[in-house]
């Protein structure tokens, strides 16, 4: 019998179905071997086709979204600081908070696993086919500063407020200056009631308007981050002072004030 391949390579290749070529052999000789029907053997590849459009899709999703390093909550010790809120962070995995399109505000002293689970939230939400990017506060501010001397603010204001799920780590980290302020309050009014946030901090949200240059602005963007969010607040021992850790995180200072209650912030 003929061997149809090379008259197949191309057409696969003209109907952008080349990624059927990795398995058609050996799923061609699992076919004979248990005598598969046509329509067997076609749902198989085509099946095949189907996971690997769909893995491609995440690896390219989670490249775009620029993750520091790729936490999912499997690999989270819940056990290691007991307080915390494990069934709002499970409730928050399903990603329900995006169709209500509010905030997620994880904050706690530096080593307790805010950045973690905000990527892994992110990784949550990845997989539930949203687009998610992650980023720190003072980088965000710095690419729209950095925007604004090319020409390209509104592009680039126009890529934060669009994206399904945006991650500012580390807030207040670094107290506001100059034009940031007002930066990081167009970013939140846009997004407000359209696009879900989620924001860590090593301060409690009390203290967060202290990092505002001017108290009228940062109140009003807090107040919009505030409506309606769920707070997470992890208030226990250090990762990194565990003797499993490798590394030991030295930019972060100590919270001066951590609340015990976790959940939606009225």
């Amino acid at each position: 019998m003929m061997n149809p391949m090379p008259e197949l390579i191309p057409m696969l290749k003209q109907l952008r179905l080349s990624g059927i070529l990795d398995s058609i052999e050996s799923r061609n000789r699992q076919a004979i071997e248990n005598q598969f029907s046509y329509m067997d053997f076609l749902a198989t590849i085509v099946h095949d086709e189907i996971a690997r459009r769909s893995q491609k899709r995440l690896a390219s999703a989670l490249r775009r979204a620029n993750f520091r390093n790729q936490k999912t909550l499997e690999e989270f010790d819940f056990t290691f600081n007991p307080n915390i809120n494990r069934a709002l962070i499970m409730e928050l995995a399903s990603c329900r908070f995006m169709a209500e399109k509010v905030s997620v505000l994880i904050v706690g002293p530096c080593g307790t696993g805010k950045s973690h689970l905000a990527q892994a939230l992110g990784h949550s939400a990845i997989r539930a086919g949203h687009d998610v990017l992650f980023t720190t506060a003072s980088r965000m501010l710095a690419q729209i500063n950095a925007a604004r001397a090319t020409n390209s603010y509104e592009r680039q204001l126009a890529k934060l407020v669009g994206i399904d799920l945006l991650i500012i780590d580390d807030f207040g980290l670094k107290p506001l200056t100059g034009i940031q302020d007002e930066d990081f309050h167009e970013v939140i009014s846009e997004r407000y009631e359209r696009k879900s946030t989620i924001v860590t901090s090593n301060l409690d949200i009390t203290e967060w308007p202290d990092a505002f240059p001017n108290r009228i602005l940062g109140a009003a963007t807090i107040d919009r981050l505030r409506h309606g969010a769920y707070k997470i607040v992890l208030d226990g021992k250090s990762y990194r002072a565990h003797p499993r850790s490798e590394t030991q995180n030295t930019s972060c200072q100590k919270t001066e004030k951590q609340t015990k209650k976790g959940g939606q912030i009225a």
